[in-house]
């Protein structure tokens, strides 16, 4: 999981990038091969596990619970990569629930009015950004591309873990601001492919939020 330390000045790098050197700067360009690419692997995992069970049936009807624990390996290795990418805007660690308030209230100062309310409600933030319609949570945030019909799920955390939950996500959402392609590179992806697979493993309270950004992506 990278870290994102406290954001610099509108318009600076993020100081993180010269951790990942060796990485090439993410653009939209790169955002769209990487999901064809996340969605060949998905298909090359998958697709020999349903000929499998298919051919199971054919050669042997009485294979049948066989041939069908073989289609669910087909169907649970995505909700696995689905899981992993939901999991970036899931509460993660220490809560140092007492400093809450007080964070709660600078996070709101950030935030537009509806913003506001949609962060109170589900615990993350919606972001228009130059790639789409960010999702910004403690420990990550979720893209949504324009159109709305795929998301990419990114990890990063702040440098203090005992920062209390809206800070945590203030300080996302600073560096998301200051550099949205610095962000974006500094991040480790952790699953790319449709809304639906991350909203079905996200916790119900967060799932208007991803709703939000997909009509606000679809725009």
């Amino acid at each position: 999981m990278s870290e994102a330390a406290p954001a610099a000045p509108a318009g600076a790098a993020l100081p993180e990038l010269a951790s990942v050197s060796w990485r090439k700067p993410t653009d939209e360009a790169y955002l769209r091969r990487y999901a064809r690419l996340w969605h060949a692997w998905t298909l090359l995992y998958t697709v020999p596990f349903v000929l499998a069970g298919a051919g199971m049936l054919w050669l042997e009807p009485l294979a049948t619970p066989v041939a069908l624990a073989v289609f669910a390996h087909a169907w649970i290795i995505p909700e696995l990569y689905a899981f992993r990418g939901a999991s970036v805007l899931r509460p993660k660690g220490k809560r140092n629930e007492g400093a809450e308030p007080a964070a709660q209230g600078f996070l709101g100062d950030l935030l537009g009015h509806d913003e506001r309310e949609l962060q109170r409600r589900t615990g993350v933030t919606l972001e228009r950004g130059r790639f789409g319609v960010w999702l910004v949570g403690e420990a990550g945030a979720v893209l949504v591309v324009p159109g709305g019909r795929r998301v990419h799920c990114f990890c990063v955390r702040t440098t203090d873990s005992e920062l209390p939950p809206s800070d945590r996500v203030a300080h996302l959402l600073l560096a998301l601001r200051t550099d949205e392609q610095g962000f974006a590179t500094v991040a480790n992806h952790a699953f790319a492919g449709a809304p639906w697979r991350v909203r079905r493993r996200l916790p119900a309270p967060m799932r208007p939020a991803l709703d939000a950004a997909r009509v606000a992506a679809a725009r």
